[in-house]
């Protein structure tokens, strides 16, 4: 019988396997940030294990509040910092050198196919772009992850999403899975793999694969997965040149990273993407989702760009191609924050945060800050935002407010309207 791709990286990192379809997971790196690993340093420490099973498997940055807004988060960041140090963590971003964890790390070439990766952040899905297997862990099993590099999962079951039919011009991966996300619910994958396949994922960058399976968890996956191919060498080969001696030998080598066509899946959901519009959230859950037209003319404060679902450069560029010779309305604040310090660079050297700037928006540092409400765009009570980001959740921005997610082609039409509306490039109903 065939397996899955989540099937055989699990195989192939097996340690045990426990009762009840426990498997014990060698472990290929452990994420870490300063809002939740603090809490498992601080107790290691305490019981007398400050030391990590492999500094060169830890990965370290500090993105969430950047620079430290007050005492605690600086505190927060310290002891990230002065942990990375006492144990010799030499990929350690700080300040200055540091960006959005889930963009920065595989922009580094820390994600490859194959591997298994946890953080203390639910977003760690994303990575599974690469064919990783890759998820989001509590405290425990982060700490157990430091300690020993190891990690208990129950074996997977995966719901396979086929995408088929072409994106119409103005749709994109983000309004894919919102789409994705309405029509199975908040709680249609938990416990589950989301394996997104088919030609339109083919055809999808890295980039965009990446917001596919950044919002996994949204849906309450466990992590969410694309095949790895060609675009996956080309986006690594920097970080690669050296193990392989020509592309396609990565490729063949990444090929076994692949479900099998006999495999078995809890579920096929067909998708036809033909006819599909741009979309946006209207409530204070993730599947509560409607296409764009159905919202226009909703008025927004304040629209949001950035964050580890579509801060990346081919985000800011599309929002960019509309932004460029106009100005946001007078009644909206327009924040934009590239995901990295390379996207960052890369912006600039584009011309695109030129656009930014002389559009109206307020550029600053990559930092996770505005997304979960902590600093670089808080909402006031009231207050409505077009974001990029991934949660709507009821005070997620800042409490009382409301958040609209949608992507990045929308927000900026959005920013220049100053209320919901489809985007140019977007030329269906």
């Amino acid at each position: 019988m065939g397996k899955t791709i989540t099937e055989k990286i699990f195989e192939a990192h097996k340690i045990d396997e426990l009762a009840g379809g426990v498997y014990v997971l060698r472990l290929d790196a452990v994420f870490c940030h300063e809002i939740t690993t603090p809490i498992a340093i601080n107790d290691l420490v305490a019981r007398g294990k400050d030391r990590v099973f492999d500094p060169d498997k830890i990965k370290v940055v500090i993105d969430h509040v950047t620079p430290s807004k007050d005492t605690k988060t600086a505190i927060q960041a310290k002891t990230l910092r002065d942990w990375a140090r006492r144990n010799n963590i030499k990929d350690f971003f700080d300040v200055g050198r540091n960006g959005v964890c889930h963009a920065i790390f595989p922009e580094k070439g820390f994600t490859r196919p194959g591997y298994t990766i946890i953080m203390g952040d639910s977003h760690t899905c994303t990575h599974g772009a690469f064919g990783a297997f890759a998820a989001g862990v509590g405290t425990t099993d982060l700490e157990v992850g430091i300690l020993k590099g190891v990690c208990t999962f129950k074996a997977p079951k995966t719901i396979k999403f086929n995408l088929t039919g072409k994106l119409p011009e103005g749709v994109f991966a983000k309004d894919v899975i919102l789409y994705i996300i309405g029509k199975i619910g908040v709680n249609g994958a938990t416990n589950k793999i989301m394996e997104f396949t088919g030609p339109v994922v083919e055809e999808m960058s890295m980039e965009a694969r990446m917001t596919l399976c950044n919002m996994a968890i949204e849906a309450g996956g466990t992590s969410g997965l694309c095949y790895p191919d060609m675009k996956t060498v080309d986006y690594l080969w920097e970080h690669i040149k050296t193990e392989y001696s020509s592309k396609e030998d990565a490729l063949k080598d990444f090929s076994k990273w692949i479900s099998d066509a006999d495999a078995t899946y809890d579920s096929v959901i067909d998708i036809d993407v033909s006819s599909l519009e741009p979309m946006v959230t209207y409530g204070y859950k993730p599947d509560e989702v409607k296409p764009v037209r159905e919202l226009e003319g909703t008025p927004v404060d304040q629209i949001y760009i950035g964050s580890c679902t579509n801060g990346r450069i081919e985000d800011l560029r599309i929002a960019a191609s509309i932004l460029k010779g106009k100005k946001i309305s007078d009644n909206v604040r327009g924040i934009v924050s590239p995901a990295t310090p390379g996207i960052f660079k890369k912006a600039l050297d584009e011309g695109i945060i030129d656009i930014f700037v002389d559009s109206g928006f307020c550029v600053t540092n990559p930092t996770c800050g505005a997304c979960l409400g902590m600093s670089n765009g808080v909402l006031a009570p009231g207050e409505v935002c077009a974001s990029t980001t991934n949660r709507n959740f009821n005070g997620r921005m800042g409490k009382g407010g409301m958040v609209h997610l949608m992507s990045p082609a929308t927000a900026a039409a959005t920013a220049i309207a100053g209320k919901i509306v489809n985007s140019e490039l977007f030329k269906g109903k």
